[in-house]
């Protein structure tokens, strides 16, 4: 066993407790895929990742990133926290932003004050559902067909199928049936009416124990901006709420430049010290 430095990070939040954690293990050189796995089950998180060199030359670190029994090629707030906690530790990149190596390619994420936001990847598939998927879904989140506004799919690694619905009231009064949604990766966004938040998101996955909420998810996020904004049905930078079903505050700033969409939040390192693996 070697002891190695950790640091759990709750993301898209400042304050700890209220958004989504991931663990970091952040020297992970001689650590096998079976390790990798065996320590993300243990954690009892959504992910975990591991930081390792780069095997690319614009890359500053390399990270796989691992959910219970799968790995991921790409995960939103797994890149923040593992950028916040590769910074904590006193990495220093190479340009003006970081570029981080993953299995999706290579991410570029930037600082604006206390916010890392990473460039959202491009979408390995779009376009709407089939219909047959909108009615199970509308089915097994306990709406009718018609509470449907719009839907697409949103994969960018993680394969999620979303439905846009008349408010964000509605996002928040859905009571998801785990059997009809079973294996499915389900995100439901809709829009807030008044206040400082422009949108309430929730994710719904498979998990060990049946469905699964996630409390804030960067992928999803990003690849829904990638479609509303791009859709024209939402505007080019907006924030968005997640996590409030659960009892978090997750905030996602959603921010368009030129060709890039940027997804940002901002990070809290909670437990730092070392694991023994």
């Amino acid at each position: 066993m070697t002891q190695r430095p950790f640091r759990q990070v709750d993301v898209f939040t400042a304050t700890p407790l209220l958004g989504n954690p991931v663990a970091v293990v952040e020297d992970a050189i001689d650590l096998s895929t079976e390790q990798m796995h065996a320590f993300t089950s243990w954690t009892n998180l959504s992910e975990a990742t591991y930081l390792l060199a780069p095997t690319s030359e614009a890359a500053d670190y390399r990270v796989r990133i691992f959910c219970p029994g799968r790995e991921l090629p790409f995960a939103g707030h797994p890149t923040l926290g593992t950028c916040h906690a590769w910074l904590e530790a006193g990495g220093e990149p190479h340009g003006d932003v970081i570029v981080q190596e993953c299995g999706a390619g290579l991410v570029r994420i930037r600082r604006e004050g206390d916010v890392l936001a990473f460039a959202a990847p491009p979408l390995q598939r779009g376009g709407p559902l089939d219909e047959s998927d909108v009615a199970r879904i509308a089915a097994g989140l306990g709406l009718s067909r018609a509470d449907v506004v719009d839907h697409q799919w949103c994969d960018n690694g993680p394969g999620w199928m979303a439905v846009l619905l008349e408010s964000a009231d509605q996002v928040l009064r859905i009571h998801p049936d785990p059997h009809i949604l079973a294996g499915l990766d389900v995100g439901v966004i809709g829009p807030h009416e008044s206040g400082d938040v422009d949108y309430e998101v929730r994710a719904f996955f498979p998990g060990n124990s049946g469905l699964t909420e996630d409390p804030v998810t960067g992928s999803l996020n990003a690849a829904l901006a990638q479609w509303l904004i791009g859709s024209g049905r939402a505007p080019e930078n907006y924030l968005a709420a997640q996590g409030t079903a659960m009892g978090r505050a997750g905030r996602v700033h959603v921010m368009a430049e030129g060709e890039d969409i940027w997804i940002g939040g901002r990070c809290v390192t909670v437990i730092a010290g070392e694991v023994r693996i």
